[in-house]
Parts: C-alpha cells; structure tokens; sequence
C-alpha cells in the first residue's frame, strides 16, 4: 500500500494561504505532485466554516472545496462508524477536541487496515498524544 499522509485543518488551510506558520517539512510534502493524501471530511467541513467566518485569507468556501475537489492527490474519507469506533479506544481518546478525535482516527483506522499514514500537523494535543508519527 502507498504511504499517504493524513491532513489536519490547518495545515491544509495554512499551506493554500502560504502562510508562514506551515513547518517546512509540511510544507515540502505539500508541494510534492507525487504525495498522497487523505483529507477527512471533518477536517474539510472545519476548513469551510474557518473560512467562512473569515478567519483566513481564502476568500471563499466553495472555491476552496472545488480546488480540493480537483487536487488528484487528495483522498476525501468519509466519517463512518469504523472511524468513530477507533476514536473511543484508548488511542482516540488521548485526543480531547473532537474534530481532532476524528480527524486522528481516521488515521488510526486506515493503519489498522495496512495504510502507512504520517499525519501533517502542529497540533499540540495531537502532537503529545503520540498516537501517530507526525510530519511538520
């Protein structure tokens, strides 16, 4: 199976700004044409409502989520009750912010099921969880 890196909210929306927060590791994965990501759909519709709100340079949702769309390299996975399961053991539950819970475990389940996943993130929640490795 291909390794694929698993994308947090703000990484995403940190590197369509460019904004200089976005690590540089991260920030070379998402430049790279030849990376594979997975964007849960939690983290998609926490992405819309940030922008929506104004709370960041991208002017508007619907082109955001029609530029994601259109990005080959970027798998949309659904929350399904697998995810959901995953994130009540004892690995999702390390993570206490919700959205972050799912976003996490869609990770976790796609490593149970043979994935090799690195999740792209500064969280700090995330990041001391230590439930997946983690590219910044």
């Amino acid at each position: 199976m291909a390794h694929k890196y698993l994308l947090d909210t703000h990484a995403l929306i940190w590197f369509l700004e460019g904004n200089s927060r976005l690590g540089q590791n991260a920030k070379n994965i998402l430049m790279n044409r030849e990376s594979q990501f997975v964007l849960p759909l939690i983290a998609l519709a926490e992405a819309t409502i940030i922008i929506e709100r104004g709370r960041t340079t991208i002017p508007d949702a619907n082109q955001f989520v029609t530029r994601i769309y259109a990005d080959s390299r970027i798998e949309i996975f659904p929350l399904t009750l697998d995810v959901f399961k995953r994130s009540m053991t004892s690995e999702g539950l390390k993570i206490p912010e919700l959205h972050d819970r799912f976003i996490v475990s869609t990770g976790l389940y796609l490593q149970d099921l043979g994935e090799t996943i690195e999740m792209v993130t500064k969280d700090a929640e995330i990041l001391a969880s230590n439930v997946l490795p983690i590219i910044w």
